[in-house]
C-alpha cells in the first residue's frame, strides 16, 4: 500500500430491499468533458451490516488506446506532466512528453501521431477513471481531480462504464477526503413503502 492511498470501508447501515449497487466516481475539473462520468467503482450485493473495504489511492496513471485497438501500459500521472503517442520503429507508444503541461495541477495526453485518434484514459488503482474519446492527431486531453468522490445508489452500471446525466443525476452526494488516511463511509436511509427515506452517506471513523 503506498503512503498516498486512503483506506475507505463502505459499511452498509441501510435499509434497503432492492440489493442496490453502489457507485463511486470522480470528475476531471481540468476539462468540461459534458454530463458524463466514469463509473470507477461499483459495490455490489453489500448486504445490510455488511462492509466493503477498498483502497482510494491519491495518484492516477495515464494510457491510451489508439485507431487500431491497441492500449498502451500504464504511466504513473504527476501533477504538470504531459504525454504524447507517438509512432516509433515499433508502432504506436505513448511516452512522458518533454514539455510540461499548461497548469502546474493537470496533466495532459497529446495525440502527436500523423493519423488516426486515440482514446486518453486514466487509471486509479487499475480501475478506469476517466477518459477522453477520439483524440484527433493534435487535440489533447486535461486531467485533474480533486481529492473528492462522489457516491451514490444506481442499478445496472458496472465498472468501466461511461455515465450519462441521467445517472449521475441520482449520485449527490459529494466526499472530501484531503487530509484524510482512512474513514467508514456509512450508509443509512433506504426501506420499502410510505416509510423509506433517502439514502445518505456519511464518513465515520475518520483517522487524519
Amino acid at each position: 500500500m503506498s503512503t498516498e492511498d486512503i483506506k475507505l470501508n463502505f459499511v452498509n447501515l441501510s435499509y434497503d430491499t432492492n440489493n442496490s449497487s453502489i457507485v463511486i466516481f470522480q470528475q476531471n475539473i481540468a476539462e468540461d468533458f459534458g454530463d458524463t462520468a466514469v463509473a470507477w467503482k461499483v459495490i455490489e450485493n453489500c448486504g445490510r451490516q455488511d462492509n466493503h473495504p477498498f483502497l482510494f489511492p491519491l495518484q492516477f496513471q495515464v494510457a491510451a488506446k489508439d485507431a487500431w485497438g491497441n492500449i498502451t501500459p500504464q504511466m504513473p500521472a504527476y501533477d504538470g506532466s504531459a504525454y504524447e503517442m507517438i509512432r516509433d520503429y515499433s508502432g504506436d507508444v505513448l511516452v512522458q512528453a518533454s514539455f510540461q503541461a499548461r497548469s502546474p495541477t493537470e496533466v495532459e495526453v497529446l495525440n502527436n501521431l500523423e493519423q488516426g485518434s486515440i482514446d486518453a484514459c486514466c487509471y486509479k488503482n487499475g480501475k478506469l477513471l476517466a477518459t477522453k474519446l477520439s483524440l484527433s492527431p493534435g487535440q489533447k486531453a486535461v486531467f485533474a481531480f480533486h481529492p473528492r468522490i462522489y457516491i451514490g445508489v444506481v442499478s445496472q452500471v458496472s465498472e468501466g462504464d461511461i455515465m450519462n446525466s441521467a445517472i449521475i443525476q441520482q449520485v449527490n452526494t459529494a466526499i472530501n477526503l484531503l487530509g484524510i488516511r482512512s474513514a467508514d463511509i456509512v450508509m443509512t436511509g433506504g426501506g420499502a413503502g410510505p416509510n423509506s427515506t433517502p439514502f445518505e452517506f456519511r464518513l465515520d471513523n475518520v483517522n487524519q
